[in-house]
Formats: C-alpha cells, structure tokens, sequence
C-alpha cells in the first residue's frame, strides 16, 4: 500500500478564487484524476494522497497559479491539459514532468490580439511547437482532428505577418468540395457559390482582424479568399499562404499549389486526414505530399492529437473516442490480413 502524504500551499484569496473554478470544479477535477484529496483551511490548500499523485496536484495547482497571477484566465481546458501532462507517460513527456513552469511558458507566446482585445496564443506544447515551426520553416503541414487550432492559428501568424509588413499580402484557400453531401444547384454568381466552403476563413479573419479592416483590404486585393482551383497559372510572391482542408485535395492538385510557391512567401497546409471527402478511390494529396516532402528540411511537419483540442472538453473526448475506435479497427482489419495470408 503507497505511503499517504500531505502537502501543503499557502493561497492568496484572489489565487483561489481563479483557479477553483466554479463550485469548485477544477480542485473537485484535480481531486478525481490523481485520487487526492485537496481541503482548504483559511488560505492554506492540504493535498492528502500518496505521494505521487500528491506531488502532481501540488505541482499543478502551483502551475495554474502561475497563469492567474499573470492575468491569464484560467479555463477548464488549461486545468485538463495540465493534468494530461503529469499524467502522459510518453518520453516526450516525461520532459515535462517536473517542469511546473510549461503552461506559463506557453502562455507567454502572445501572436496577437482580437479586434475586441483578447490575445491569441498557443494552450498546448502540440500548438506552440506548431506556432514555432511556422516561424523557422517555409513551408509547414499542420495535421491533425477538429479543434486543435491549427486554422485558427496558421490565421493569427498570417494577419500578424501582413500587420507587420513582413507580407504584402494574405491569400486563403481550400478545395471547394461538398462535404458527403450533393448539395446540388446553388444561386448566385461564383464568389457566392464558393463563399460557404471558406465560411470558416473568414469567420477567422472577421475576429481577429475586424469586418471593417477586413473588406477594406480585400476590395484592395491584399487578401484573397480562393477556392483551389484559382490557384492554377499564378506564381505567389511575397505573400502568406494558407490552403485548408488540404486532405480533399488530390495529388495533382496539391503539386500544382506547392509549385505556385514564389519569392518571399509562406505557407501554412492544414489537414486531418480522418475527414476526407473524396471520392473511396481518390488519393489524398497531403497523404502523397507526407511521404515525398518528408525528409526536406525547409518543410515542417507538425501533428497534433486530442490533447491538442481547444475546443468544449467533450469534443476532446469525442475525438479521442474516435481515435481509439479508427485504432481498433485498423487492428482488426491487420490482424484479418495476416490470418489471410497465414492461410494461403
């Protein structure tokens, strides 16, 4: 039976007040993943459990108070990901372990701000090692499920980049491709008939850089919302490229975009290679564009997984539901394969 240990943190009233969420909820969550028990005497935390589980609380609640002290609200997503970090067993990891300082580090990587204020930063090493690799590479491939800001954030790094001059100007694209559903005639002209497959880029754009700000640069032409297809004949100079949805493309499209790449540019391709709306006998581009642009070093990979998702906490869980479901199933049908073969 493990040795019970108590510790003990002294708490400013305004400390508590941040990090122990409404009704209690994040202590009560720290409490039920690491199977302590936190109690609060006047300003004084006791954790009681053994001695593992508490050394992680300590070093978690030390953590969030770090983010609280730096202005920084603390969100059930940072108190689930700090726990996800003591509790990982991975190698990369095992790094982190004792470093009660990684979601402070993280959160100091301000990008920029929101037309209303609020900064735009990485929450997860997953988004910050993105973030950084946007920074040193040309050319960066962003995979991963639904959530984990790898739009959102190639976004940010664009905007900031046009702000700063280091760019003249924004172009987003994405293949224009139903989504599993024929949506059949739509009315309008073209730009009409493409604007709701790159809703989500301008949604983007709207928050961050303002509606205003936002149509008086398009009708200059410095940002340019695209379908895919726009792309062919044209060489991008000087310009932060961002191509979304990257797993509807097909390899020849995908060629084709990689080789409009002109002088001064960057380029952010963003995926996840679970959602593919093409066709069961169609190729994914950005399965092709991994193994043959793997091993060139202006290009980064960066995959992020559900604990990179920063979105409701169940859609976190929703995604590692079908992360574990897809890895079943891919088991299944190997171990089928061999028992095939075994036979022949």
């Amino acid at each position: 039976m493990s040795e019970i240990t108590e510790l003990r943190l002294s708490l400013s009233a305004e400390d508590e007040r941040n990090i122990f969420g409404e009704n209690d909820n994040y202590i009560r969550k720290i409490e039920n993943s690491l199977h302590v028990e936190i109690i609060d005497r006047n300003g004084e935390l006791r954790i009681i459990g053994d001695k593992e589980g508490a050394n992680k609380a300590s070093g978690i609640i030390r953590e969030l108070v770090q983010l609280s002290r730096r202005g920084s609200r603390i969100e059930e997503q940072s108190v689930d990901y700090a726990i996800s970090l003591k509790e990982d067993t991975s190698r990369e990891a095992e790094h982190y372990k004792n470093n009660d300082n990684i979601l402070v580090d993280i959160d100091k990587d301000v990008i920029c701000h929101t037309i209303s204020g609020k900064p735009i930063k990485p929450k997860t090493l997953g988004q910050k090692k993105y973030i950084d690799a946007i920074r040193n590479k040309m050319i960066v491939f962003g995979l991963g499920p639904a959530g984990t800001g790898k739009t959102y954030l190639a976004m940010a790094m664009a905007i900031t980049a046009f702000q700063r001059e280091e760019v003249s100007r924004i172009i987003l694209t994405r293949p224009a491709i139903e989504a599993g559903e024929k949506l059949g005639f739509l009315p309008g002209d073209l730009q009409s008939k493409v604007d709701p497959y790159l809703r989500p880029l301008y949604d983007a754009l709207y928050q961050i850089m303002g509606t205003e700000n936002f149509i008086k640069n398009m009708e200059k032409g410095l940002i340019e919302v695209a379908p895919l297809a726009y792309m062919r004949g044209r060489t991008l100079d000087n310009a932060f490229i961002i191509l979304d949805e990257a797993q509807n493309t097909t390899p020849a499209q995908m060629k084709m975009f990689l080789t409009r790449i002109g002088f001064g540019s960057k380029v952010i391709i963003t995926g996840d290679a679970t959602q593919k709306d093409l066709a069961p006998d169609v190729k994914s581009g950005l399965d092709i564009a991994q193994s043959v642009l793997k091993n060139i070093d202006d290009i980064g990979f960066c995959t992020l997984t559900s604990s990179d998702v920063v979105r409701h906490p169940l859609v976190q869980k929703i995604v590692k539901a079908y992360e574990d479901y897809e890895k079943k199933a891919a088991n299944k049908q190997k171990t089928k394969s061999i028992r095939k073969l075994e036979r022949h």
